[in-house]
Parts: C-alpha cells; sequence; structure tokens
C-alpha cells in the first residue's frame, strides 16, 4: 500500500492505490478544489492518475509555474473543441504551450477571419462554462489511427502512425471532442476561466514549406484576469515598440525581398551600429583580446573537419568554383583557429585570445525571418580563447564579470544565467563533455551566480552558459554565450608546446557578449522605445532656429557640438518652432536646441529634453559639460 511523500516531508499511507486528487482532498478541501494536476517523482500528471506504490507527490495549483502550462495546454485544447463545433470541416493538427500562451494548427477550406476569431473564443467561453470532465484513455496505435482515419483527422492519424506500434496512445475527451495528447490537463473545462485569443498566421504542415499551409491560431491564458490584463498591456506596448516599425519611423533600417533576411542599413541606424560595435571594440582591449579579421569563403575540407558539413550543412550557404566546394562561413571558430595553428604556439603563450566582428550567413527558413531578430546575414562579437585546462575557471570568471558589467551599460539589469548541456547528435565522448560541464559549473561556482541548467540545449561541440537579459516588459532575450570546446582545436590540428616540451591540444573557448549585432540593435531599440540613451542616440541634439536671423549663430552652435564629437543637426527652415519641435520629438531625439534673437545676443541656447523638461538657457559651454558627462555615465 503506498506512503506518499509530500514537499513539506510529511508522509501519508494509504491502504489502496490513491489517485492525486484523493490525496488532495485528504489534506483539505481547499488543496482539493485548487489541484489541477500532480507531479510524482517529478513527473507531471493528471488528478486522476492513481499512485499504487511509494511515491513522492506534489499537488500541482494555479500558483505553480507547471499549473499555468497545464491551463495553457488545456485551453488549447478547448481551443481545438470549438473549432470542431463552429466548423466541422476543419482538421486539428498539433497544439502546444508556447512561452505566455499556446497556439493550435487547422486545415480549414478558406481563411479564419478576425470576426471568426471572435466566434471561436465566445464559443469557448460557452464550452468551459459547462464544466465538461477532461478524460485520459489509452488505445493501441493501430486502433487510434483508424478511430481518427474514421473521423476525417487524416492529420492526426498521420501523426500517430509515426509513433512505434508498441506505444499506446494516450487520448483525452472533453464533451464530445476528443484528441491525440500526453497530458496532463485540467479536471474540468470548468478550470479555463481566463484566456484570449490574439492572433492568425500561417504554418506549414511539420515546418516543411513542401507541407500544406496550415492556419495558426495563438492564443494565450492565465490564473488571474489583472495576469491576463497585464499581458495583454505588454503586449500592446510591444507592438508600439516593435523594431521593425520604429526602423522605418526613425529611418534606421529597412529589409527587401531582393536580400532576405539582409540588412540595409540607413545613416541613423548606421550609427547606432557604430557606437554599439567601437564600444564593444573597447571591452576587447580591455579584457586583453587581439582584433582580428577572417576570410569569409573556407574549403569544404575545413568545414568537414571542424563537424560543421555534417552537423550544419542545411544551413549553411555553398558555392562551388573550379571543382571545389566551398561554404560562406556561418560561424568564425574554424577560421581563429587557422590564425593559431600559423605559428608554433608555447604554453607561455596561453591563453591567447582573439576577437573578431564576423560576418556570418545561415540559411534560415524564410518564414523564421524576423526583422533583425532572426536574419540570414549577421556579425557577431566573437571571441575565442585558447587556453589550458587548468586557465577555463579563471578566463569564464573575468568574461562573466565583464559581460554583466556591458549588460548594465547598456541600460539591462535582471539578467539570468543558464547552463546548455549536451545534447544529441554531439562531437566527442562522455568523459570529456564531463569534464567541460564541470568545467562551467565550477567556474559559475566561482563567481557566486545563480543558474538554471538546460539539459540537450548545448552545442555539438561543447556546453555553454547563455546570459539571458530582460526589457524593459519584462521578456527575456538570450544575447551573449560562453562555450567549452574541446572538440575542434583537436580535429583542426591546434597544438602548443607544453612545459615539458611535448605537445598538446589547447581548449578552445567560444565566447560572445552581444551576440548578433543585428539582434542586439533590435532589443534595443525595443528595450529603449525608439529613445535611446544619449551616448547610443544616431542624433543627439537638433540645433533649430524661430527665424532666418539666427542661422549662421545656429550653425556655428552645431559645428562647435560637432567639433566636440557629437551628432547634431540643424533645423534652419522658415517654419514655426512649434511646428519643428513636435516633429523633432516623433524622432525621440535626446535634445532640442532652440535660438532666437535672446539666446543669439547672450551666445546661449534653450535647451528642451526629449521628455519634454524645459532647461532654459544656458551657454554652449555649459551644455557641452552636460552632455559631456551624460555620454561618459552611459545613464
Amino acid at each position: 500500500m503506498p506512503d506518499i511523500k509530500l514537499p513539506d516531508g510529511a508522509v501519508k499511507h494509504f491502504d489502496a492505490p490513491v489517485s492525486v486528487a484523493d490525496v488532495a482532498a485528504s489534506i483539505g478541501p481547499g488543496l482539493a478544489k485548487a489541484a489541477i494536476a500532480g507531479r510524482v517523482d517529478g513527473r507531471l500528471v493528471d488528478t486522476s492518475h492513481v499512485i499504487d506504490r511509494d511515491a513522492r507527490l506534489a499537488i500541482v495549483t494555479e500558483r505553480d509555474a507547471d499549473g499555468v502550462d497545464v491551463i495553457r495546454h488545456s485551453t488549447a485544447h478547448l481551443l481545438a473543441y470549438a473549432v470542431k463545433e463552429l466548423f466541422p470541416d476543419a482538421q486539428v493538427t498539433i497544439g502546444p504551450v508556447i512561452e505566455d500562451g499556446f497556439y493550435y494548427d487547422f486545415s480549414f477550406k478558406r481563411p479564419f477571419t478576425p470576426e471568426d476569431l471572435q466566434a471561436i473564443e465566445r464559443k469557448m467561453e460557452e464550452l468551459a462554462k459547462k464544466n465538461e470532465p477532461v478524460t485520459r484513455s489509452l488505445m493501441p496505435r493501430d486502433e487510434a489511427v483508424k478511430f481518427f482515419e474514421s473521423i476525417g483527422e487524416h492529420y492526426k492519424a498521420e501523426i500517430i502512425a509515426s509513433i512505434p506500434s508498441d506505444e499506446p496512445i494516450s487520448l483525452y475527451r472533453e464533451g464530445k471532442f476528443i484528441d491525440l495528447c500526453r497530458g496532463p490537463h485540467v479536471p474540468s473545462t470548468g478550470r479555463l476561466k481566463v484566456f484570449r485569443l490574439t492572433k492568425l498566421a500561417g504554418a506549414y504542415w511539420r515546418g516543411d514549406s513542401r507541407n500544406e499551409m496550415l492556419q495558426r491560431i495563438y492564443g494565450t491564458a492565465w490564473a488571474k484576469k489583472d495576469e491576463l490584463d497585464a499581458y495583454l498591456h505588454r503586449i500592446e506596448e510591444a507592438e508600439k515598440r516593435d523594431h521593425r516599425k520604429l526602423g522605418r519611423q526613425l529611418d534606421l533600417f529597412h529589409l527587401q525581398d531582393e536580400a532576405p533576411g539582409m540588412v540595409f542599413w540607413h545613416p541613423k541606424g548606421w550609427a547606432i551600429w557604430q557606437q554599439v560595435e567601437q564600444y564593444m571594440r573597447g571591452i576587447y582591449r580591455e579584457s586583453g583580446f587581439q582584433e582580428v579579421r577572417c576570410p569569409q569563403i573556407l574549403d569544404r575540407s575545413l568545414w568537414e573537419k571542424s563537424g560543421h558539413w555534417q552537423n550544419f550543412k542545411d544551413n549553411m550557404f555553398t558555392t562551388e568554383s573550379e571543382k571545389r566546394d566551398f561554404a560562406i562561413k556561418p560561424m568564425n571558430c574554424p577560421g581563429h583557429v587557422q590564425i593559431f595553428n600559423s605559428d608554433l604556439r608555447s604554453y607561455r603563450d596561453l591563453p591567447l585570445r582573439y576577437g573578431e566582428f564576423g560576418n556570418c550567413h545561415r540559411n534560415e527558413p524564410s518564414g523564421a525571418l524576423h526583422g533583425l531578430m532572426r536574419v540570414r546575414g549577421f556579425t557577431q562579437d566573437d571571441g575565442h580563447i585558447f587556453c589550458t585546462e587548468e586557465q577555463i575557471q579563471s578566463e569564464v570568471t573575468a568574461f562573466n564579470q565583464v559581460a554583466l558589467d556591458v549588460y548594465r551599460q547598456f541600460g539591462f539589469g535582471g539578467i539570468t544565467i543558464k547552463l546548455a548541456l549536451r545534447p544529441e547528435p554531439r562531437l566527442g565522448d562522455d568523459a570529456s563533455w564531463d569534464r567541460a560541464e564541470n568545467a562551467l559549473r565550477d567556474a559559475l561556482r566561482e563567481c557566486g551566480v545563480e543558474w538554471t541548467e538546460l539539459p540537450g540545449e548545448g552545442a555539438f561541440y561543447g556546453p555553454k552558459i547563455e546570459y539571458h537579459l530582460k526589457d524593459s516588459l519584462g521578456r527575456s532575450w538570450q544575447c551573449g554565450t560562453m562555450q567549452v570546446d574541446f572538440q575542434m582545436p583537436g580535429r583542426l590540428g591546434a597544438e602548443y608546446v607544453a612545459a615539458d616540451d611535448t605537445r598538446k591540444v589547447p581548449v578552445m573557448l567560444h565566447r560572445a557578449i552581444v551576440g548578433s549585432l543585428e539582434r542586439f540593435i533590435g532589443i534595443l531599440i525595443e528595450h529603449h522605445a525608439g529613445a535611446m540613451p544619449l551616448w547610443l542616440a544616431p542624433v543627439q541634439a537638433v540645433v533649430m532656429t524661430i527665424t532666418d536671423r539666427q542661422r549662421d549663430y545656429a550653425s556655428g552652435v552645431a559645428k562647435a557640438l560637432r567639433s566636440a564629437g557629437f551628432r547634431v543637426q540643424t533645423d534652419l527652415r522658415n517654419e514655426k518652432i512649434n511646428y519643428k519641435i513636435r516633429e523633432h520629438s516623433l524622432q525621440k531625439l535626446p535634445y532640442q536646441l532652440i535660438v532666437g534673437d535672446k539666446e543669439q545676443e547672450a551666445n546661449t541656447v534653450a535647451v528642451r529634453t526629449r521628455g519634454g523638461e524645459d532647461l532654459g538657457s544656458m551657454p554652449v559651454k555649459s551644455l557641452l559639460a552636460r552632455l559631456q558627462e551624460e555620454v561618459a555615465s552611459r545613464r
């Protein structure tokens, strides 16, 4: 008879097998009502799951992250149920949980409309109010295939047919709707009260552009209405901050079909790029990196030796010349190994640090491209450290401090650190992966930081530390990485002369702080809503005249500011000053400098900030001191 150990250490004994719901009820009526799932020996299960042996159990409620995921997963099924009620000819495919919500893909004879979305949401509310029980059952695979074929759900039948024949198929039923799913789900539809359908999109069946285009309905679900309201507000703010929209509005960059996934940088956007690049170039120097430059195109044989050809070929752009195969580099590391190999290295040379603003290309699917956030051509602040195994900890510790300082300079707080561990497939044996993963753990302990681990999410050549930045809307962005690589240096013939005169293979550390500059600038634009801090702003100030009489004086002020290194425009047009102020406010310039007869006579400027604050008149010298202090502090 089972003994159930609870999270607080208490043990409850039962004389017969017992369900998760029964255990919750034995603890108290409040928990029985709140329970939506359970975690038995670490595995998430339905409340109807029966425990017939000794086990550890945690009751999952809507207060738990797991509980919110169960609510979202169940709401995706409720969405499919509602669509089938309204559009019986629609076929259901897949409906997973995603960050902050869920989606479900459908095959239907006509495009869904916004009006359809509203009707589907109303039907979902109606079905939820029925509080129909959600029940699980098992069916043999072949029987399940026949069942779904018989009800016209050909996509479900195809999914089930791809599952091994000896694996029983888990089905969930609510009312008249039955769906393939591993679960778990809420006990009844009445537990689904706070949801919203958000948008429509297209998606290829199984992500393959050769397959049918399906219709994807996105939604979100939460435990409480105030959480939904806060999320919808964030979405509204995110749409206002969309870097693609601001890129057009502020004349920063554009993309076009003739160069999919490649960015056309306009002067203002390139000014931001230059500030980011030059700042990071200074970080290179301060951290002991030597800047290098490698070719864009390298012979196939090098990519085969590095392992990229076997593991990454589908994402590489390839070309041919004089019967030789080449690839445009998707990453910089093999090139840096060639520089290391160009001379005989000694242990005294290590650690040897190379940095490159390397331009890379990856053949991303067209459907995955997304403004600056997902491109085919990008530049990384890429660095590689060649060192001994004993030097890993000190190098990672130093990198961690530099990375956190850089993120603060760009205005980010709330940095979280994750450790991505060995994937399948991968290079090297388990022993080398153990050493690499433990080296990173030891370094993180030395840094005194907390981290979470991500099994299976490392690169094919080594584990990596990931730095996730939280932006002003609370969204998380993975930017920096530090990877330990015991594989590639040896595959590419890198070695150094050790203290005992033997030849040894160096460890290679792959590091980036901002990662792709394109993506990082996109994140910066959205984080700051296009209102860049003074040191990053493409135009830091505009000098505006009230009448033509101040034209020469305004030009002189602008020249003085430019001579001091500031990016300044003049607006000498014969327009009303209020019109000029409104126009430049839309461009989110940090400072507007207004000169009239009074300012010209006093050799001053009237200063307005981006926030609309009137700082009054001040001498140009005082203004310069203010601007210089603000740039230096990177506020």
